[in-house]
């Protein structure tokens, strides 16, 4: 979950039509301002007989327009100053008829007048009855719309408000505020680049019921796959057991055992131009894996399991790096941080890595923060304060944009 004011001095305009799903955009208003943004409303006059104007005035605090030709708050052709204000806009729900009237080059209210002014990102969340949303003119008007460049956000699956059931639900808030992140948050610096992270921990099966594997999260990797996605990276995440929900618009290879994940990565090394790799991964895994479950009665190695070792993945991704990939480690220890970081760094053939340890407040497995000290190929170290998973990852892409 993102906390820090990634919107922060972004105008986030939000265009709301006539459709049910309008009182879920309070709640999206309220997200946006908690993450820094300023946000402005446009409704049509059928959007106001769902949710009041002063719902949405209320939690935006700005004036909210609906009619064209209302007296204006300053003198100021206001569609066109919208359009001008916006680093991004969302038109959600967006019903066939707004759909339809901006595909067409339509503009008779301030909506879709607003619309065909903005030359921000356009973001377009449709929500009808499932009949609406397949005719061919509405999805004929969406192709239309996406050949111009608008995001469209695919409505949800389910049971609707008129009592049928299938496609045309509005997406879910977290879904349109992800999207609107993507679009705005931040520069787009790694736009053609394509960039694989592992996360989480490994498991390694003793029997069909038990496993060995440790206390990773995950989260650490999945906000730097998630802050990649948001800077324009084409992004592959290789997931392992993981307790958060991965990004949307990442392609995510779902793995169990280190050997998995040895597979998955070094599959795909060749194509990538950077690879983090911040999964806990199994050093050891049981030489044998009994076929049935291992009852305690009779037990022949009870008490004792013979480890084998896994396969080294960063260590082969160091030794058969291509000329100009960024390879970065991570590296979580008890004792001895430094030492054992730089150790690593040189044996596994790093460009930098991340070094953080288990007994450090606020740092290590599940926790939302991290303490992290970078250490170089040149020899340089920097220790940075404790801040959100989020923010360390957003550190270590900067670093990987200054190689690259």
């Amino acid at each position: 979950m993102i906390k820090d004011k990634v919107l922060d001095g972004k105008h986030v305009l939000i265009g709301v039509c006539g459709g049910i799903a309008a009182y879920k955009i309070p709640d999206l208003i309220s997200r946006l301002t908690k993450l820094g943004a300023e946000v402005k409303v446009i409704m049509t006059k059928s959007a106001a007989e769902f949710v009041t104007p002063l719902t949405f005035q209320s939690m935006s605090h700005n004036p909210v327009a609906v009619d064209l030709f209302s007296e204006p708050v300053a003198w100021e052709i206001r569609h066109i100053s919208l359009a001008q204000w916006a680093d991004v806009m969302l038109i959600a729900p967006a019903t066939a008829n707004m759909i339809g009237k901006i595909a067409n080059g339509i503009a008779d209210d301030m909506l879709s007048t607003t619309a065909m002014a903005v030359r921000a990102p356009v973001l377009c969340a449709p929500a009808m009855n499932t009949a609406m949303y397949e005719n061919a003119a509405t999805q004929e008007n969406l192709e239309t719309l996406k050949r111009r460049g608008v995001l469209v956000i695919d409505p949800d699956s389910g049971h609707l408000a008129c009592g049928d059931s299938g496609k045309g639900k509005l997406a879910p808030v977290e879904t349109l505020l992800d999207e609107i992140l993507c679009a705005s948050a931040f520069s787009k610096d790694f736009a053609g680049k394509k960039l694989m992270v592992t996360a989480g921990a490994t498991v390694e099966a003793v029997d069909p019921v038990r496993f060995l594997t440790n206390h990773s999260s995950g989260k650490m990797g999945i906000e730097i796959a998630r802050a990649a996605r948001w800077r324009g990276a084409e992004v592959t995440l290789v997931c392992g057991a993981v307790s958060e929900e991965v990004p949307r618009g990442v392609k995510t290879v779902h793995i169990q055992s280190a050997r998995e994940m040895f597979e998955a990565c070094t599959s795909r090394q060749k194509e990538m131009d950077v690879i983090i790799k911040a999964a806990a991964v199994a050093d050891f895994r049981p030489a044998q894996t009994a076929e049935h479950k291992i009852k305690k009665e009779g037990a022949e190695f009870c008490g004792e399991i013979r480890l084998e070792q896994n396969p080294d993945i960063l260590a082969y991704l160091g030794e058969h790096k291509p000329s100009g990939q960024i390879l970065v480690g991570f590296c979580m220890e008890t004792q001895n941080l430094l030492e054992n970081a730089r150790k690593k760094l040189e044996r596994k053939n790093l460009d930098f890595i991340a070094a953080n340890s288990l007994t450090e407040l606020g740092a290590g497995f599940a926790a939302d923060t991290n303490t992290v000290t970078v250490l170089d190929r040149d020899g340089s170290i920097e220790a940075l304060p404790n801040m959100s998973k989020f923010c360390v990852a957003q550190h270590l892409l900067d670093r990987v944009r200054a190689c690259l």
